[in-house]
């Protein structure tokens, strides 16, 4: 039987014919989660160091340069680059998932990977809309996966 939260593919022809398994939208959940415990993990120490409690008074969005850069700026390079050297996250290795070209099921350009996280901001504006589509797009792609033409896959 096979798992509720991946969709096989049908076979793709490249060099070796083999089977895709997209990664479906509860383990791209849990990625995320893995993902957001390591950000909090690495940044919230400095962001208590430098603001203290202040930190926790949600009277301003963002209370400072050093918050923007901390919450924002560093963990968006780290994604990119981990996209692009790694295929994936720590949290979409953890959970077996890396992230290819959607026609070539090769290494996406690092344009792509770029595209694909300024997508995600597409996908998250209306109402998470983009992101919930994983859950029900045959490929398992987000609006910032089709964006990008990216998918995500099972790692070979």
């Amino acid at each position: 039987m096979s798992d509720p939260y991946q969709t096989p593919a049908a076979n793709i022809e490249d060099d070796s014919e083999q089977d895709v398994v997209y990664i479906g939208f509860w383990l791209r959940v849990a990625a995320s989660i893995i993902d957001s415990i390591i950000v909090m993990a690495v940044t919230w120490p400095f962001l208590l160091t430098i603001y203290g409690k202040e930190l926790f008074d949600k009277t301003s969005f963002i209370h400072g340069p050093a918050e923007f850069l901390l919450s924002y700026v560093l963990p968006a390079i780290a994604v990119i680059l981990f996209w692009i050297y790694k295929s994936a996250t720590p949290g979409k290795m953890a959970v077996g998932a890396e992230i290819v070209d959607a026609k070539t099921l090769g290494k996406p350009s690092k344009g792509q990977m770029i595209g694909r996280y300024f997508g995600y901001y597409v996908s998250i504006l209306p109402l998470m809309l983009g992101i919930i589509w994983v859950a029900f797009d045959p490929r398992k792609q987000g609006w910032h996966d089709k964006l990008a033409g990216t998918v995500v896959i099972q790692k070979r």
